[in-house]
């Protein structure tokens, strides 16, 4: 499996599916007459964070993978997202940036070395398809 099919088409998948999952909440919110913000920052257990940061890293991550593989810069994203509108673009605005990957792109970079530092972590070298 190349690294472009491990990567763009689950990513492009992961993010469909979420923008479905807001959808539906969107769609409850308005049903049930509450206000959305609080389903946006409501949490499933007390230690996770709340839905609006669960779906921006959820797209951080869909964004950052295929370019750390391609060897290009990450951009970060401003986390400024407080409604469900403002979350749908970011998701669109990641699946646009996907789009821009083509398979060549991937294969390329299958055996090149990559380095990467975590928050608090020394820094990681790791060859980039053992990176998925």
């Amino acid at each position: 499996m190349s690294l472009y099919t491990a990567t763009v088409p689950v990513l492009k998948q992961m993010l469909l599916a979420l923008s479905d999952v807001l959808k539906k909440g969107e769609e409850q919110a308005q049903q049930r007459k509450f206000d959305p913000v609080s389903l946006l920052q409501s949490r499933l257990f007390p230690d996770m964070l709340p839905l609006v940061r669960q779906v921006q890293i959820a797209c951080d991550f869909a964004k950052s993978v295929p370019l750390r593989i391609a060897g290009l810069e990450v951009a970060a994203y401003e986390d400024t997202e407080q409604s469900f509108a403002e979350l749908q673009q970011r998701i669109s605005k990641t699946l646009d940036s996907l789009a821009i990957f083509l398979q060549r792109n991937l294969t390329l970079a299958q055996s090149k070395r990559l380095f990467y530092a975590q928050v608090r972590q020394k820094k990681k070298n790791f060859l980039s398809k053992t990176m998925l």
